[in-house]
């Protein structure tokens, strides 16, 4: 079981205003700056009590929700994706924008 590769048929797709985007590095106090597929750099956090049950990297895939205030600077983390998920997005072709940060 451990040998087989990882089988995603479907990841969470971006609606309602969310964006994709790849973790650039840990700003610390629970922040991240990500470079979000609408070309805008953002602060972003983990909100609630997802916040001690995620584990985010640099170079990580993530979903961003805007804020609506200030939503071209700051934004919450969503959702993370595993490898098996990344690949399955960028081959419906959502990472072409952060691509070159892969």
């Amino acid at each position: 079981m451990a040998d087989e590769e990882e089988q995603v048929t479907r990841a969470r797709e971006p609606e309602d205003g969310q964006v994709l985007g790849i973790v650039l590095r840990k700003e610390g106090g629970g922040k991240y700056r990500v470079y979000c597929s609408d070309e805008n750099k953002r602060i972003c956090r983990i909100p609630g009590s997802r916040k001690r049950a995620v584990y985010i990297e640099r170079d990580t895939v993530v979903l961003v929700d805007p804020w609506k205030i200030e939503g071209d600077e700051k934004g919450d983390i969503v959702e993370s994706y595993t490898q098996a998920e990344t690949d399955w997005l960028r081959g419906q072709g959502y990472l072409e924008e952060v691509d070159e940060f892969l």
